[in-house]
């Protein structure tokens, strides 16, 4: 397979350059059909070599909490397109092999199969396996006429076509089967802008789409006549309104030892002269004027920093890696600091790098930040943690994995 694809890669290269505007125009949509349809079947290939890979494990046993997230580290993809991709190849593999020949075949498009498997897995569980083969001829016939959304629209009624006597008593299934579609897509992502602001995509099930709104509808409102901000930016004051009183109200749950708070990274004289940005834990950077503004209202702790922003005085020694050493270790890691991995430093928990029941000190130079996985991960496997020579971990990967055993750091965490 690995020579096959390679002979096919080398093909589809020679036409990158290809002058195609020396084609005539019907040889032109000519070669945009068969490109199209070398998509669909490419995408039928990668499908099978990802259900492979994810039945193999093969993701875990190289340190990522799970298939989904090996993708987006091998691929470069997001989350949720490699979550979709192990779903799709899980459901091609354990029941529709019609829908996948008919992608290898290019006669469908890949968010074509992703709509014809959820809606042949409502007709199986109402009419039954019958139904279901009948079920994807037509709506693989139907994807030759319509885009993904009018073949959801027409699923809906599929059960007319191929089983009428159970139509009507399958309308509730096919209602229950959407909810739970609608619950497996529900996402927020939160993506980090180069000039420090945040934005959010997502999806909401109905419910949660039902409680943002009861709670920033009335927050939304102009706040009179001279209230010049537009509904979106309405919007947006009214939800970090909603957050400042959710952390207010003190019953959030505590984050790595913390309870739910913002911390602001700053130095005294730039807080005094109001000369200088902060920096949240999350990386993000604030305005003097804001850094100002949240300290009126703020707990100050000092941290004394090096020549090179290292925190060297974080408060005494003991086990437990909490208080000043924990925002210390959060300064300088900004998140899980496993080689692939996203999650925020209120997710982690602070490992000991030589550990202490074996007599390693609790400092920052024997800490590192690691979620849930990554902790146990590193604890049963042949991956090991230093320092490197600026202050900041790095992992070496076992001999199995990476002969070389060159280090690896992550990259997910930068603030450049």
């Amino acid at each position: 397979m690995v020579e096959e694809l390679a002979q096919a890669d080398e093909a589809i290269a020679a036409c990158v350059d290809a002058a195609a505007w020396a084609l005539p125009e019907h040889d032109l949509i000519a070669a945009l059909d068969a490109a199209h349809r070398l998509q669909q079947r490419l995408a039928a290939v990668t499908l099978t070599l990802v259900r492979e890979l994810d039945g193999r494990g093969t993701a875990r046993a190289q340190g990522a909490s799970n298939t989904a997230v090996w993708l987006r580290e091998r691929l470069r993809l997001t989350i949720p397109a490699a979550r979709r991709l192990v779903d799709l190849a899980a459901a091609l593999d354990t029941g529709n092999p019609g829908v996948r020949q008919a992608l290898a075949d290019g006669h469908i498009s890949l968010d074509q199969a992703r709509v014809i498997t959820d809606t042949v897995t409502t007709v199986q569980n109402a009419a039954g396996p019958e139904a279901a083969d009948k079920a994807v001829s037509v709506l693989v016939d139907w994807a030759g006429q319509f885009d993904p959304s009018q073949l959801r629209k027409l699923g809906t009624r599929i059960l007319d076509h191929v089983a009428p006597d159970v139509a009507d008593a399958a309308a509730q299934a096919a209602l229950e089967a959407e909810a739970a579609r609608a619950a497996r897509d529900r996402h927020l992502t939160l993506s980090e802008q180069t000039d420090g602001r945040l934005r959010l995509t997502g999806i909401l099930d109905a419910e949660t789409a039902g409680l943002l709104r009861a709670a920033i509808d009335p927050l939304s409102a102009p706040a009179g006549p001279d209230d010049t901000r537009s509904p979106g930016q309405r919007r947006h004051d009214a939800l970090a309104d909603v957050c400042r009183l959710s952390l207010r109200t003190g019953e959030l749950p505590e984050h790595g030892g913390d309870a739910a708070q913002i911390v602001v990274t700053t130095t005294y004289d730039a807080l005094a002269r109001q000369l200088d940005t902060g920096t949240l834990d999350t990386g993000l950077q604030l305005t003097p004027d804001t850094v100002r503004r949240l300290a009126c209202d703020a707990a100050i702790l000092p941290t004394g920093l090096g020549s090179t922003g290292q925190p060297l005085d974080v408060g005494r020694q003991r086990r437990l890696i909490s208080g000043p050493l924990r925002r210390a270790l959060v300064l300088r890691d900004r998140g899980c600091a496993f080689p692939g991995c996203d999650r925020p430093p209120r997710w982690c928990h602070a490992h000991h790098i030589h550990h202490w029941t074996d007599g390693g000190t609790t400092s920052l130079a024997n800490a590192v930040l690691l979620c849930g996985h990554h902790h146990r991960h590193l604890h049963h496997s042949d991956w090991t943690v230093r320092l490197g020579g600026d202050g900041h971990p790095e992992f070496i990967p076992p001999a199995w994995l990476d002969p070389e055993q060159i280090p690896r750091r992550n990259h997910y965490h930068r603030r450049t």
